[in-house]
């Protein structure tokens, strides 16, 4: 299981929140899956993991402030020849 601390990061800035991408509290195990950003509620849509199954029939939103501040986001390895 992915629950391990060392593969989550801080969330530093906005590029990072990217739908699809897992996130949990700093304080709790609970996992989350990022949605997509609703510019009339001003945060990410945010729904709940429980053993590698996404819920959709609940969701809530959370600002990215509150995302930085209480959320780390799993680390993923990008192909860096991609981007060259």
């Amino acid at each position: 299981m992915m629950n391990n601390n060392n593969n989550f990061q801080n969330i530093f800035d906005a590029y990072q929140l990217v739908s699809g991408a897992k996130i949990k509290g700093k304080k709790d195990d609970e996992m989350f899956e990022l949605g997509e950003y609703d510019a009339n509620k001003r945060g990410y849509t945010v729904y709940p993991i429980d053993n590698g199954v996404r819920y959709d029939d609940f969701a809530v939103v959370v600002a990215e402030i509150e995302l930085k501040n209480n959320f780390l986001i799993e680390i993923v390895k990008v192909n860096t020849a991609l981007a060259a």
